[in-house]
């Protein structure tokens, strides 16, 4: 899978790049957990929802944060990776004007970063946010929501409490127009390990396939 490095807003951010050979396949860009807490685009479940969209058909885009491995600048309390995000999204598009429909998948801050993206880009079709930390950060912003998704979570989340994320479902639940798709993980902890992460990416699997062929917002 051919690494890129391509510009963001504080100089180069480090990607891996995994295109599809037919010109209009769908798009997605995957965002990884907190840069302070060791979490790069190289984490385990970053890595395979990447493959996942990837044997969806998806062209797909990860990379890293400024300030995480070959990327530039530092972190930026989520303000400056949210615009890290926006430049990545540009370079996926600018590389596939055709694509039919535009994914974002985030896992944990990066989940917080990519429903943020959601509210600037109405080009999103869909998301996937994993174990959201509705606990640490403020999701207010999603009002409304622009498009519908999948929030997944674990039953044994210590990171970012399920019932803070059952609170922030049953918000987003009241917004018209928008389907929210919640399923929580028995037993899985916030790194979905073990056979969890089978089960997490059965669901994402499932989620998206039914979305392409819905094709609703």
């Amino acid at each position: 899978m051919p690494e890129v490095i391509f510009p963001g807003p504080e100089g180069r951010l480090e990607g891996r790049y995994h295109p599809q050979k037919e010109k209009d396949a769908p798009i997605a860009i995957i965002l990884h957990p907190h840069p302070q807490f060791g979490g790069t685009m190289n984490n385990k479940v970053v890595y395979n929802l990447h493959y996942a969209f990837y044997n969806m058909g998806f062209t797909v885009l990860r990379f890293n944060f400024r300030g995480v491995g070959r990327s530039q600048g530092e972190y930026d309390q989520g303000v400056g990776e949210l615009s890290d995000a926006a430049s990545a999204l540009d370079y996926l598009q600018s590389m596939n004007n055709n694509s039919k429909h535009c994914w974002v998948a985030g896992f944990s801050f990066g989940a917080w970063i990519g429903m943020q993206l959601l509210m600037r880009r109405p080009e999103i079709t869909g998301f996937i946010s994993v174990a959201p930390p509705a606990n640490m950060y403020d999701f207010s912003f999603l009002a409304p929501c622009p498009s519908s998704g999948l929030i997944i979570n674990g039953t044994a989340d210590r990171v970012a409490p399920p019932a803070d994320t059952v609170n922030l479902v049953n918000k987003l639940h009241e917004q018209k127009g928008i389907t929210i798709t919640h399923t929580e993980v028995e037993g899985a902890d916030h790194f979905f390990q073990d056979q969890h992460m089978d089960t997490l990416m059965t669901n994402v699997n499932d989620y998206v396939k039914r979305r392409l062929t819905e094709n609703t917002r």
